[in-house]
Order: structure tokens, then sequence, then C-alpha cells
């Protein structure tokens, strides 16, 4: 075991850290030293000499000034509205209040029509479904349920139709009422 550990010592020193030292950038190094602490350390604790530069990503501005903070990353307006127009169905987003705010339509021939934009979610529902999107909403809003997703016989075809939560940062739901 113990040539194994000096076998991939040597390897570090005299292959991966001289190549990484020609090719990342202090941004990069700052970021492999941000996550090292994630997984921790083998054989050796870390010293307190290295002080890595602030980065645009640790303090949560967004480069170029555009961008939108997404998760650990930064998106510029014309990259998420491609990213939301990408989506493989019908997404449609109530938010913050119980009206429709986003509409994102496949096909001509699918509902809903833009029309919904503006109406309170039950109100583009069946009479007999809107107990269901109640207690979806209410089960989102409490937080005991993150998917809501059932079939349903809609003239002849089967179509499946999933509900996600939309939960801030905090994971507080962003689709609440007011």
């Amino acid at each position: 075991m113990l040539d194994q550990i000096d076998e991939m010592v040597k390897k570090e020193e005299k292959i991966l850290l001289p190549m990484s030292l020609k090719t990342l950038t202090p941004e990069e190094w700052a970021a492999v030293h941000r996550d090292s602490f994630r997984f921790g350390f083998c054989l050796v604790e870390p010293g307190s000499d290295y002080h890595p530069p602030v980065t645009t990503t640790d303090t949560g501005e967004s480069p170029g000034g555009s961008a939108i903070a997404v998760g650990a990353g930064h998106l510029t307006p014309d990259q998420l509205r491609g990213l939301v127009t990408c989506f493989p169905s019908i997404s449609r987003l109530s938010m913050p209040t119980t009206v429709w705010r986003f509409l994102r339509r496949q096909g001509p021939d699918l509902r809903p029509f833009p029309s919904i934009i503006g109406r309170k979610v039950q109100n583009c529902h069946p009479p007999q479904s809107v107990s269901v999107v109640e207690k979806i909403l209410s089960d989102f809003r409490s937080g005991t349920q993150d998917v809501a997703e059932f079939w349903i016989n809609l003239h002849g075809r089967f179509v499946h139709i999933r509900y996600f939560a939309v939960r801030g940062a905090k994971g507080e739901y962003l689709g609440r009422s007011k």
C-alpha cells in the first residue's frame, strides 16, 4: 500500500501538477480549492497559506452583468428563454399567485391556449377537476408534495400530466397565493 501511495504522489508531482499549473487559470484553481473541502482530503490536511482570488461566482454576481444566477451558474435572459422553450412538453407555470404566468405550447392543436395567461388556475379546469387542483396546490404550498402526476383520457387519447412545485433557493414554494 505504501508503494502505491508513493507511486501516486510521484505521478501527481511529475505529471498532474505541472500540467495543471500550465492549464488552469487562477479562477479555476480557486474553484478546485473551494470544491476540495466538499470531498475531503486524503493523507494530508490542507495548509492555510493559499488564499484563492474572489470570483464572480463566489460573490453571486453575474459575469458580464446581464446574466441571471441559476443554481451554481449564470444564464443570460436569451439562454434562459431558450432553455425554457426547449422543454419537451407543454409547460405551464403559475406564480407568484394562483394565476397563470407562463405558457409554453408545442403545437396549435394542444391546449391550453394563451388566453389562460392572467386567469386563475382553478378557472382553467373543468368543475369536476377543481378539487384535485386545489389539493395539488395545497400540497405544494405545504411542502408535502413536489410532483403531482396522473393520466387522463382526453378525447380518446391517454395524456400523462405532471405538475411540479417550483421552489426558490430556500425551498419555498413560488406558486403561493397572495
